[in-house]
């Protein structure tokens, strides 16, 4: 869960504490700071003299990491939505299937047909990919 302190961050600035860039990309505090340390991240120092990282350079960083993950299927697709990751449960009755995934620090959860579980072998533990098309995306800011 991200700090409170986020919650409080000055919307013109774009500095990120280290400890909130580790909940961002999903990996501890220490990785953060290894990043730093390599120069992959570039860091500055905040008005009280802690570490931060620039937020455009995050955003890069985790856009370029998202990027390479592997897609399994190797196919073209119009899709830019689209979540691989292990399928981590199916809750199915006759007629519906509830199919859940996880990607990274993303849980993706799908409605489809008990049929098309079946026909594509849609259980625990398998790799799958999910293509999101949403007419509509909200996008909230802290305040």
């Amino acid at each position: 869960m991200l700090s409170k302190r986020i919650r409080g961050y000055d919307r013109r600035m774009t500095q990120i504490r280290i400890s909130d860039a580790a909940v961002f990309l999903g990996v501890s505090d220490d990785t953060v700071r290894r990043l730093v340390e390599q120069g992959t991240l570039p860091a500055s120092a905040d008005a009280s003299g802690r570490k931060v990282i620039d937020g455009l350079a995050l955003g890069a960083y985790a856009r370029e990491r998202a990027s390479a993950m592997p897609d399994p299927l190797g196919v073209a697709s119009s899709a830019r939505n689209r979540f691989v990751g292990i399928v981590t449960a199916v809750v199915s009755d006759t007629v519906m299937s509830q199919v859940e995934l996880q990607s990274g620090p993303h849980r993706v959860v799908s409605l489809m047909s008990t049929e098309a579980v079946r026909e594509l072998g849609i259980e625990p533990g398998v790799v799958a990919v999910a293509s999101v098309k949403a007419t509509q995306v909200v996008v909230e800011m802290p305040r």
